[in-house]
């Protein structure tokens, strides 16, 4: 008795539907990510217990290494560059086209005025090295000023409504963040959160 075959027939599946799934997920994930900005260093915050969350938008980040080096930086570029021009003006600090480029591609401010044009003309990979040797100096100068201070001050003309966030290591000298606010608070800028990571309760 012949065998009887079955004839077999090509499966095809409609792939549309699920590469119309991925392509919503993607645009999804895509407009409600918040890309976190790169910092110069790494800083490891302490531990609170406070749930207060920093806002994302009109924030000066004041970033504190463990050596007691200050950076600071927002995430409008508009601002930056308001903040650079009102300081390289007082400074008399001339900037070519390069630098300025290089100043918009940065992620926060962290080199002394004197340093900041050689800086600005080194290659982005190299920038990265040298910016952790630095940091904006808090010394007075002639009994006006400090370099800190007149970024905060040039970042509070930019945006009078900004607020300044402070992000210390947990292994800066005390006597590093106590200058740091004292000069704060000289300029009468008593407002300001800390940053830190919310303690678990392993650690309680």
């Amino acid at each position: 008795m012949a065998k009887i075959q079955i004839q077999k027939k090509d499966i095809w599946i409609d792939m549309t539907p699920m590469s119309d799934v991925m392509t919503l997920l993607l645009c999804f994930f895509m407009l409600t990510s918040t890309f976190l900005t790169p910092e110069p260093i790494q800083v490891n915050t302490p531990s609170s217990v406070s749930e207060v969350k920093i806002p994302e938008n009109d924030v000066l980040n004041i970033l504190v290494s463990p050596e007691g080096r200050i950076f600071v930086g927002t995430e409008n570029k508009n601002n930056m560059v308001a903040m650079l021009e009102t300081v390289t003006d007082k400074w008399g600090v001339t900037l070519n086209g390069t630098q300025l480029k290089h100043f918009k591609e940065d992620a926060m401010v962290g080199v002394p005025m004197q340093k900041l044009a050689a800086y600005l003309s080194l290659e982005p990979e190299k920038m990265a090295e040298e910016i952790q040797k630095y940091g904006i100096p808090t010394d007075s100068i002639d009994g006006g000023m400090s370099e800190f201070q007149d970024w905060v001050k040039a970042a509070r003309s930019a945006n009078p409504d900004i607020k300044l966030a402070i992000k210390c290591d947990a292994k800066t000298p005390y006597k590093v963040v106590k200058k740091m606010m004292s000069e704060l608070q000289d300029m009468n800028e008593n407002r300001y959160q800390l940053i830190t990571n919310l303690k678990t309760a392993s650690e309680e």
